[in-house]
């Protein structure tokens, strides 16, 4: 088995909190950035003010050029002037153009928490990232893959495990109605409300394009409503050793929905012992008929649509909460890896870092015999002192 701790238990030396408190913290510190954010901007605010003012002062006794002046006489406003039977007629006026003010995105909680200025050797964007052995449980790399994170739309992972568990009918007609509206972060779907599909369309729009809607629908349709079906994945999650995390919805809009890198390492491996779903979230594209109309929906992971990968399960997810995130199964070297990738910078990090892995893995040095060089066995990287090549030096790690 894994031994993990939350992120928190270990920043601040406190006991080892429940699913519950760690959603708690999850909430506070989400709640606690945008603060701590507009108290910065509002002391840089003042001191540019402070600059200006002063500016102004002293230019007050400096007599203004002639361009100067013309500058501060110019007009806001735009003219539009013709010309017509030789007289000059102004007939319209525009205001001048106005740029919008620039507003940052909200900070992850990964931001808030610092954890995207821990260095690594493969210099990845990704905040938490974890690469294991699929079979051996050996842990490859880790970059604080014990912290408790908003895990977005990989919560999708769970909802499939808890319907396939569930053996309800696929072929079970489910429609799509006002109950499956997202009041969390009011996105949008191509899903309209009265669009009716199979069990199985609903599962497989949820993986492969995590569709939203879909994945509500699929909660909200399970026996005993959305409250019986957050409760078993609860219980999945329970089963499966994964002791850091927790999920309140089916769809992952939730930031409360949380998980570390350890955890969602045996949510990968347990999603692929399962031929549906490993297929379903591998699928490149697939075309639904919404209300009469013909819908193309595609692959959200990049890496499924390029071809060049030997992928055997996926799932991508973005809230502003998690940042964008991936977790894989993969094979590289005829070796069978899982991936995790969390709170990534940018809509392509996360994928640039699963190819930045990929090709540390594949560049082992070879043996004296010609061979190559079996996999690192310990998961700290550090850049040797002479070779480019990245090398591995902490102690051997394995979980379940």
């Amino acid at each position: 088995m894994f031994r993990t701790e939350s992120f928190m238990s270990r920043l601040f030396g406190l006991p080892q909190l429940s699913a519950f408190a760690t959603t708690a913290l999850v909430s506070v510190a989400l709640m606690t950035a945008p603060v701590t954010y507009a108290a910065t901007k509002s002391t840089a605010a003042k001191s540019s003010v402070k600059k200006t003012e002063k500016v102004a002062k002293s230019s007050k006794s400096a007599k203004p050029s002639k361009k100067v002046a013309a500058a501060k006489a110019a007009p806001s406003a735009r003219k539009v002037i013709v010309v017509k039977n030789g007289k000059r007629t102004v007939v319209a006026s525009r205001a001048a153009p106005v740029r919008a003010a620039f507003v940052p995105s909200k900070p992850s909680l990964g931001e808030a928490m610092g954890l995207r200025d821990t260095d690594d050797a493969l210099s990845l964007r990704s905040s938490v990232a974890l690469v294991m052995d699929q079979n051996t449980n050996e842990v490859l790399f880790q970059k604080n893959s014990t912290a408790v994170l908003p895990i977005a739309s990989i919560t999708k992972l769970m909802t499939a495990l808890v319907v396939m568990d569930s053996r309800l009918p696929m072929d079970e007609m489910l429609t799509v109605t006002e109950d499956d509206r997202d009041t969390e972060k009011h996105s949008s779907s191509r899903l309209r409300f009265g669009t009716t599909l199979t069990r199985h369309e609903m599962l497989l729009l949820a993986l492969m394009s995590s569709e939203n809607r879909a994945a509500s629908v699929l909660g909200r349709s399970y026996p005993g409503g959305l409250p019986s079906f957050v409760s078993a994945m609860n219980k999945k999650a329970r089963e499966l050793g994964m002791n850091d995390s927790h999920f309140v919805d089916s769809s992952g809009l939730s930031s409360s929905n949380v998980s570390s890198a350890m955890d969602l390492a045996r949510l990968v491996n347990a999603a692929y012992r399962n031929p549906t779903i490993r297929e379903f979230s591998t699928q490149t594209e697939h075309e639904v008929n919404v209300l009469g109309r013909s819908q193309h929906y595609v692959s959200t992971n990049r890496l499924v649509r390029g071809g060049n990968w030997e992928i055997g399960l996926q799932k991508t997810g973005y809230i502003s909460e998690a940042g964008q995130c991936l977790v894989m199964q993969t094979r590289v070297n005829d070796r069978n890896v899982v991936m995790v990738f969390l709170d990534s910078v940018g809509k392509l990090s996360r994928f640039a870092d699963a190819t930045r892995v990929r090709s540390w893995l594949e560049h082992q040095p070879p043996t004296a015999g010609g061979q190559p060089r079996p996999f690192p066995s310990t998961p700290n990287l550090t850049q040797g002192p002479r070779s480019p090549t990245a090398m591995l030096v902490s102690a051997h790690a394995h979980g379940t």
